[in-house]
């Protein structure tokens, strides 16, 4: 037995690790997650430890670069293309943007490539927009949902938390993707950050620390590969 407990209203991948990514109408997911998600990050070359990624955390203006795969439905071949602050558009290979990043980091910086995905704990994360509302009204103060970088935004009366532990399914045909929902998704610093001007709002993370146990949002992992379309119906499986 299936039941409809909502519609994807918004479908994001993100070619690099902490910059801004892109909407898509469509995502093919396979057992790794969303194909193209993250499967780009810059490393702090002097780092050894197990977290050596440069982020936002590090370079706040890596959120006003803006990440696309020049061929969006292709993205095991693609070239990305990095839109920058200024205006330009260059491969994400541009020596002037690596020394950019540098410069702004205080230290060398590489890139790397990873086809699985370089994800901080599961590949695909899930928020709805019931919940979405509920950090808002505890806030006090509307909050663009682009500051937590959901993977989906699920249009639904329903907390995303009354999910975990189920599956969920997409779209109406056999070839609609299947995730397993798993754990709430703790977060850090980077949702303080503006995705439109990468000022930093503390508060913010506050409001989730305190009065959501410092949650948002929930992590999922696929359970069957598979299409996932924006406006899909959403269902929960038994």
């Amino acid at each position: 037995m299936t039941n409809i407990v909502g519609h994807v209203a918004a479908l994001n991948r993100y070619p690099v690790k902490s910059m801004a990514g892109e909407r898509l109408d469509m995502a093919e997911v396979d057992w790794q997650g969303i194909e193209g998600d993250r499967q780009y990050a810059f490393v702090r070359k002097a780092n050894g430890t197990r977290f050596p990624w440069l982020t936002a955390r590090e370079v706040p203006a890596m959120v006003l670069h803006h990440a696309r795969f020049a061929d969006p439905a292709a993205p095991k071949t693609s070239a990305v293309l990095i839109d920058t602050p200024d205006g330009a558009a260059v491969s994400l290979h541009d020596p002037s943007l690596h020394g950019h990043l540098e410069a702004a980091a205080g230290e060398p910086v590489g890139l790397i490539q990873v086809a699985r995905g370089i994800y901080d704990s599961m590949p695909i994360s899930i928020v709805t927009t019931a919940s979405h509302a509920q950090v808002e009204t505890a806030h006090g103060s509307t909050l663009d949902p682009r500051r937590f970088r959901s993977n989906l935004v699920i249009e639904s009366a329903l907390p995303v938390s009354d999910w975990r532990g189920l599956r969920l399914a997409f779209g109406n045909g056999e070839d609609g993707a299947v995730v397993q929902m798993a754990d709430p998704i703790p977060r850090c610093a980077l949702i303080t950050i503006d995705p439109d001007t990468a000022a930093k709002e503390p508060r913010i993370l506050r409001t989730v620390a305190q009065q959501f146990g410092n949650a948002y949002g929930v992590y999922a992992t696929p359970a069957r590969p598979g299409l996932i379309r924006a406006g899909d119906p959403v269902r929960v499986i038994d």
